[in-house]
């Protein structure tokens, strides 16, 4: 099930696909538990609250899902036309990110095949949302694009097992990895971290929305794909991760407790490129759908 975050006139809403037609869940929610379950409950207003308070479950959609459809409130809960998408998780309290986790990516960049994943970290206030502009800074050289699916946690997780790693994970969205390329390089020369290069504002456009994980079963094999002013760049399957989901989890945690909201983006495929001031970059992952940016300078 696709589950979203939106802006409107009142301030933010999380959004329900229902049967192909994007419903308001806060509004449902609050209904559904007031005549289902008896309870006044105080409207889930971000996809983060639900994370945070352990609500963001398959079972639970669906029985909301169920109540509208029983009840018949489908025209009367639909979000509006003009309503603005908003990235399904407004600031995550960690997005840890891979690297050379593809290996035509490694052999692209003439580096050595790694024998453990290589983690770094992004700036959590690096997050845009669909149809936000990427503001890349002049002076700093090539910037490039880096399409990826990310893993939304939904559980605390400390030291987890690759067999029960799966069930940490709350569903799965697109990352767009905006780096700094020439930074990026320049840091890595003089052996310094990549956390700058990749932590610009708008540097981490995440979404369109989640998807459950329900509805994307293990093995997560994906087609993902990014182009460039209609141009493919990168096009690969998930199959060819060199770290799979269950070995980045087990390996994250083992030296870095993971909790509900905290993002995996597991690392990008060969063909990134250059982007530049007026460029339109189209991400797209199988079964998740299309991030859409447009590039600007600051």
């Amino acid at each position: 099930m696709k589950i979203a975050q939106y802006q409107h006139d009142h301030g933010l809403a999380i959004g329900m696909d229902l049967d192909g037609r994007w419903v308001d869940y806060t509004k449902a929610y609050a209904v559904y538990a007031l005549l289902e379950c008896g309870v006044a409950m105080l409207p889930r207003t971000t996809i983060d609250q639900l994370l945070l308070r352990g609500e963001f479950e398959e079972k639970q959609f669906r029985a909301v899902a169920a109540f509208v459809r029983k009840k018949k409130m489908q025209r009367d809960l639909r979000l509006p036309s003009d309503v603005q998408l908003c990235a399904p998780l407004l600031r995550p309290g960690k997005i840890v990110a891979l690297g050379l986790n593809y290996a035509l990516h490694v052999k692209e960049g003439s580096f050595a095949v790694p024998k453990e994943p290589i983690v770094f970290m992004k700036a959590g206030s690096s997050v845009i949302g669909p149809g936000e502009t990427v503001r890349i800074p002049r002076g700093l050289g090539r910037m490039d694009h880096e399409v990826e699916l990310a893993v939304v946690i939904g559980k605390t997780a400390t030291e987890v097992t690759k067999r029960s790693a799966w069930n940490v994970i709350a569903g799965y969205t697109i990352c767009n990895d905006v780096t700094a390329r020439s930074l990026q390089t320049h840091d890595i020369n003089n052996r310094h971290p990549w956390f700058r290069s990749k932590s610009f504002d708008t540097f981490s456009p995440v979404g369109p929305w989640i998807v459950t994980k329900d509805d994307i079963r293990p093995p997560v094999h994906l087609d993902i794909e990014c182009r460039v002013n209609g141009r493919i760049r990168q096009k690969a399957n998930t199959r060819a991760l060199l770290f799979d989901i269950p070995a980045m989890i087990e390996f994250i945690t083992r030296y870095i407790t993971l909790e509900p909201g905290d993002l995996i983006s597991t690392g990008t495929p060969e063909g990134i490129g250059p982007i530049r001031h007026g460029d339109t970059m189209v991400c797209r992952i199988q079964n998740i759908g299309e991030l859409r940016n447009p590039v600007r300078y600051r």
